[in-house]
This record gives C-alpha cells, structure tokens and sequence, in this order.
C-alpha cells in the first residue's frame, strides 16, 4: 500500500479563473466586465494547476446561487437585487442545491453537462474535485428548477403558521412581512443606480436572517440575503434530536453511520443528505463546508457519516473557527480537515506584520499536537486579505517565509488561493466588494492572476519577472510537500534551543526538523524583510540521538533551490549548521 503524502488544494473562484476582461467597472454587468467559464479550465489550465503542486482543486461558487441576470428564458426565476450581494451574487446564497450557477456556462441550458465535462477534465488530469456546501442558510429566493424526482423544495411543506417546527426546514416571523434593511451608502442594490428597476422583494410571513437575526427587517450587517436553515433546534437552544453518547467520540464513521440509521431526524437533515450523494454520484470527490460550526455537530455525524459509507477516501473539510470546538467537530462530527485560522493563520499574520514573535508558531503546535492533522493551513482565501494588499504587507514577497512554515509544519494539507502564487493584490472597487479581498459578490478582472492566463494560453506570458519568480517558488515548494514522506512523519520544534544558544538567532527566524525511517529534514525561516542572519544553526543532542548521528559530518542538500550543500558537523553530540540566511529566505535542508 502507498504510502500517504501531503495534500494541496487550489482554491480557485471559478467564476472568475477565466475571465479575460479587464474592465473592472464598478457594479459591472456580464456584457461589461466578462465571466469565466466551466470551459476556461481547458486541459492546458488544469496541468498548468497540477503542475504547480495541487492534488485537490475546489470550485468556488458552483452550486446555482442567486444572481442579477435574466435566465428566465432557460426557466430559470428572476432574483430581486434586495436579497442578492452585488451584481454576481454571493456564493453562499444558495438558491437551488440540484444545479449549478448559469453564469459559468457557454449554454446555460447545459450547464449540469458542462460542470460535468469539467470534473471529468480535472480527474483525467489526476485533480479531485472539491465544492461548496453551505447548510447553515440559503438563498432567500431559493427555487429548485431541475431537482430529482422525489425531491422536494427546502420550506415547500413548511407550516408556515409557526415560528418553530421539527420538520419545518425554516424558522418563521408569523404575522411579519420581510422588510429589507436600512440601506447605507455604498450597500446599495446595485450601487444606488437610479437608472436600474429594482422590484421589491416579497416574503409573507419573514423568516429568521442566515446569522440567526430573528428580525423581520434585518440589520445592514446581517445576512440579509440569506434565511437560516432549522435543524431542529427550537427557538429556546432545546435539542429536538437525539444527542451522541461521550463514547463517539472515539468510534468510527461506521458505528457513527450506525447510530443514526434507525433514528428520527429533522426533515432538513435528510435534504442536505440527499444532496451530498447527489453530488457524490455527480463525480465530486468531497466538499467545503460554509460556517459549520452554525450547525449542531450530530447532524455533522449524521452527514459525513453517510457520506464516508458512500465514498469512504471522501475529502471533507470545514469552516470552524472556535479552537473550543475544533475536537467536537473532528472526533464527533467527522471532519477530516478545519481551518486553521485562528490559531496558526493569525499568528503567521501578526509575524508577518512584523508585531507577532515565531515563539508562538511553536506553542501554536503543541497546542494543536493531537488534531495536528486536521488543521488544514493557508495564508490565503476568499474570506482573507490578500498578502500583496496594502491593507495586509502591500508586497507578496513578505509571504514566502510564512508559506514555507504553513506548508512543512504538520501533516495537514496546505490551501493555496488562486492568484496568490503571482502575488495578486485585490486593488479593485469592484462594487460591493471591497479592497483587499478579490470580490466574490462581483463581475470581476484579476488583473495579476489575468496576466498569468495571458489570454487562455495560461502560461504567465505577460506576468512580470517578480510575478514569475514567485510563482516558481510557490511550484517548487509545494511539489517538494506533496512528494515528501518526512512531512508525514514527526515534527519536533529547535526554536526555543537556538533562541538559548545560537548568537544572533531571534523571534523572527523559526526552526524545526522533520522526519521518517525514509527522510530527515531541517527548516528555517528568516521572516524579517531586511535583515541577514549569519547562524551556527545548532541540533539538540535529543534529535542527534533521534536520528541515530554520531560524531561526524554529514551532508545536506538545500531542496527548495538547491543553492547550497552546508555540512551539517555533530561534535559532542551536537550538530552545528553554518549558514546565512538572507532578508525572506528559507532553508529546507535534507540529510543525505
């Protein structure tokens, strides 16, 4: 049996991925500003993706979600810019789970069989395909075209009379019609344009907002767009399901499977159900759940359960961002993978921002030891800063050091965001989107990452020598991750050793080995901008002993770039590195 290596998922917003167009109006139709397509990721795209050192690519914004454009024709409903983010509608107002956003198809007539074609361009070129599930809320306006037979409609039985019910799939205002916010300059429908005809939005009686507002005119900062899915959970936090006994949390996906087989559950568990192996069925190789941590975790037991009997190497992973709850939704909800923002990604950033210290790079770890695996690690993705913004570092260079740290620090997959390896900063007024982040509410260009496609021949051809250089980092450092076996072996910090007895060693370099039967590896980073460090890089007599070294020289290769070879002199049972390491630089040195 093959031994596990790391993963890789390329984050790309595929609406945008090929789009050519760089307009960039704000508020920009279709016709103005251009779309990407399904067909844009031709096979020349998705080598060029594979090549880079991805094992797993996730669509963004696949799922049909609301949108302003008018596809009456292919019997698709209007939506009311009241209740839609922008003009290209937000991803995470789903409005109809059985299909796939028109605006990604050359026939939105065939857009399930050009979505189709696409994973199965992606699979030929060795890619699994990931995409959105967002059970927390859905699309205000959520409508169901094409769905299978037997399925019905999220709120379609609903007694609408009540603000509670089990098996109602929405929480009601009884007595209320929906009031759309106090709009406040620059939230605007469609930025305020007086020349646009907005039809108010309709909805007796309201129903709760997706972030739990229980208003019926909700809150400018709510999630306005969207209505809050009930699973089961009456209005005073009472549980109307069964809760998992403590033992599940150290049973399988097999005894969780069987735990819910002969039990009641809330209808709208049993949609979310339906649409999971619905997918499956499609070709789609795992999902990316939205705000999981909204939702109780046994109906997270209950789902992935059912979705690991189906396809048991299914990739899963989640949005969760309370640390409390990291193992509740591991060990019980059967994830295989959580962000990990608010441990790791944070402290990568204030080091980054030049007020954090790498101290803490290691007591994050230790921390996290026992889930380490789970913790899924990026620096960038469409909730985040782009690290090139001037809102964040203004210079993509400034991430390299971070990137090497979150990609060989642990056995967990790394997350790249499409348009980070070229050093994209978000500088657009997009409309609704603002700076910093590439618009996902918004027709859009990526002027970097456009550069990069160089017209659909997806070459870099008229990227920038820093762009290319970049992305060549980003290429070799993530192929090195996904071919070594010691990144899912052990990991053991040096940090603290060398801050003790290295000269000039400080809080803004980080150190740490790595290790298997097959490969050993030393890291550093240097994350300050200018300095030059001259270290005696020093290996703790517990990891020569480790490692079975006695006192001797041996051999190192540099792996990133192979510029140097240092020797790595263990005297007295210590090993000593003699190296620079300039402004940025970092070191992956393997024992050979």
């Amino acid at each position: 049996m093959a031994k596990k290596k790391k993963a890789t998922v390329y984050q790309v917003f595929t609406r945008l991925f090929g789009n050519t167009n760089t307009t960039n109006k704000p508020w920009g139709t279709i016709e103005e500003n251009g779309v990407g397509k399904f067909n844009d990721f031709t096979v020349k795209a998705l080598k060029s993706i594979k090549e880079l050192g991805v094992t797993h690519i996730w669509y963004t914004g696949v799922p049909h979600h609301a949108v302003i454009r008018d596809y009456t024709k292919f019997g698709i409903s209007n939506d009311s810019p009241e209740v839609v983010k922008g003009r290209a509608g937000s991803p995470y107002a789903v409005k109809d789970y059985y299909n796939v956003n028109p605006d990604l198809a050359v026939n939105p007539e065939n857009r399930l069989e050009e979505f189709k074609a696409l994973i199965e361009r992606s699979h030929k070129e060795g890619l699994e395909v990931v995409i959105d599930i967002v059970p927390n809320h859905v699309a205000r306006n959520y409508k169901g075209e094409t769905n299978p037979d037997g399925i019905v409609d999220f709120g379609a039985k609903d007694d609408t009379t009540v603000e509670y019910h089990k098996n109602n799939n929405f929480y009601y205002i009884p007595g209320k019609e929906y009031k759309s916010p106090d709009w406040k300059d620059g939230l605007l429908p469609l930025g305020g344009n007086p020349e646009e005809k907005i039809e108010p939005f309709k909805e007796v009686p309201a129903k709760w907002t997706g972030n739990g507002s229980r208003l019926a005119q909700p809150n400018i900062n709510d999630w306005y767009e969207t209505v809050k899915i009930n699973y089961g959970i009456r209005p005073d936090g009472v549980y109307d399901f069964e809760t998992l006994p403590e033992e599940y949390f150290h049973k399988s996906y097999e005894e969780h499977y069987a735990f819910w087989k002969n039990k009641e559950v809330p209808d709208s568990w049993i949609k979310f159900k339906d649409i999971v192996l619905y997918w499956l069925n499609f070709g789609v190789d795992g999902f990316r759940y939205d705000m999981a941590e909204m939702v109780p975790v046994e109906f997270w037991s209950y789902l992935n359960s059912h979705i690991k009997i189906q396809k048991n190497d299914a990739f899963i992973m989640a949005e969760v961002y309370n640390p409390d709850l990291y193992r509740d939704y591991i060990l019980l909800g059967k994830m295989d993978y959580l962000y990990d923002k608010v441990e790791l990604y944070d402290s990568l950033k204030h080091i980054m921002k030049g007020y954090g210290w790498t101290d803490h790079i290691a007591v994050v770890q230790n921390n996290l030891k026992d889930i380490e695996h789970n913790m899924l690690h990026f620096l960038e993705n469409h909730d985040e800063q782009r690290i090139a913004s001037p809102e964040f570092v203004g210079k993509a260079e400034i991430g390299k050091p971070a990137m090497v740290i979150s990609a060989t620090l642990s056995t967990a997959p790394t997350m790249l965001y499409f348009g980070q390896e070229v050093g994209e900063p978000a500088a657009e007024n997009a409309g609704f989107g603002s700076a910093s982040r590439t618009s996902i509410f918004d027709y859009v260009g990526v002027p970097t990452f456009q550069r990069w496609v160089n017209n659909k021949k997806f070459d870099g051809g008229q990227s920038t020598k820093e762009e290319k250089e970049l992305r060549d980092f980003y290429k070799r450092l993530l192929n090195f991750t996904i071919n070594s076996s010691a990144l899912m072996g052990f990991y053991q910090e040096i940090h603290f050793y060398n801050k003790e007895t290295t000269k000039d060693y400080d809080h803004r370099i980080f150190s740490f080995v790595r290790w298997d039967k097959e490969e050993k590896l030393l890291i550093v980073s240097n994350f300050d901008a200018e300095k030059t460090y001259d270290l005696d890089l020093k290996l703790p007599e517990s990891m020569v002993t480790s490692w079975g070294l006695t006192d001797n020289t041996y051999e190192l290769e540099e792996k990133l770039y192979g510029k140097i070879k240092p020797p790595l002199e263990v005297k007295n049972k210590e090993g000593h590195i003699k190296i620079e390491l300039l402004p940025l630089e970092s070191f992956i040195f393997q024992l050979q």
